[in-house]
């Protein structure tokens, strides 16, 4: 049995799990990981990278570097030219981040689930009633980012970021074993709601990009501010900023969750538990 599959037996136990990932003190873990990622020597950067595959499937062959600084470095880095094709039909949103397909569907008038028999309300999670209003009926898809996956999120198609809400939270684990154990997990981490309209039809999107522990940072380009624990000053940013569809928006500090909010009319193309890669269809148009 190889270290990995050992690991990966273990973890598998749910009570295990959760007590690993979750019943530490999650704040300075995840400090500490930021400033451990950090580290800039070659001896640490080599190590944590064996370390790191040694228990998840990462993968570096897309990779645009072929050597990293530090694990910091490894985590945000950047694809070559050409890994990921983006669907170029006006009529599909592509899918903003190589991900897990979670929980997903249509949204009960401003409710939606983290999982089975554990439901939330968009307003709780984007900060206000105003901001749920424009998906009251519409449909919403969870995207889980591993450790181990491309890190930066794109454009799901042509739009303008109108706003960025920023609020603070706490730094739970946002894998299936803890959203099937803590009421409102998403509404509890730190995140952010990007608020974005489609350039031609003009509907109404809005990406939350969720933090979780070990990852309670997030760089959006459109901002002169990295958004994390430690941040103080405004939480809402106006904007307008206009992306292209593909075109890069940002990225986590490590693995974590993207929560995708479309009005009415919307439809899903992906399938809960599959895996999608960045550009490929995620939602169709009305």
């Amino acid at each position: 049995m190889t270290l990995r599959t050992a690991l990966a037996s273990v973890l598998r136990h749910e009570d295990l799990n959760f007590l690993l990932t979750n019943r530490i003190p999650r704040r300075l873990a995840t400090r500490f990981m930021g400033w451990f990622s950090r580290v800039e020597h070659p001896l640490v950067s080599r190590a944590s990278l064996a370390v790191w595959r040694a228990f998840a499937d990462l993968r570096l062959d897309e990779a645009e570097k072929r050597e990293f600084r530090s694990i910091h470095d490894c985590f945000t880095r950047a694809l070559k030219p050409g890994a990921r094709t983006v669907d170029a039909d006006p009529a599909v949103l592509a899918s903003p981040c190589d991900a897990i397909v979670g929980a997903s569907g249509a949204i009960a008038g401003t409710t939606v689930f983290q999982a089975k028999g554990f439901p939330y309300a968009i307003e709780d999670l984007l900060g206000s009633a105003a901001a749920a209003e424009p998906y009251r009926d519409g449909c919403y898809v969870t995207l889980r980012l591993t450790a181990s996956m491309y890190h930066r999120f794109h454009a799901p198609h042509d739009l303008v970021v109108e706003e960025v809400t920023y609020i603070a939270g706490d730094t739970w684990n946002v894998n299936p074993i803890a959203l099937a154990r803590i009421e409102r997990l998403f509404c509890r981490n730190e995140r952010a709601a990007i608020r974005t309209r489609l350039a031609a039809s003009g509907h109404p999107l809005t990406l939350v990009p969720v933090a979780a522990i070990l990852v309670a940072s997030m760089r959006l380009h459109c901002l002169d501010v990295l958004l994390h624990a430690g941040h103080r000053g405004a939480n809402v940013f106006r904007r307008n900023a206009p992306y292209a569809k593909g075109q890069e928006m940002g990225w986590f500090e490590h693995g974590s969750t993207i929560i995708v909010f479309a009005p009415r009319g919307f439809t899903l193309c992906a399938r809960a538990g599959s895996v999608i890669r960045m550009g490929e269809p995620l939602l169709r148009l009305p």
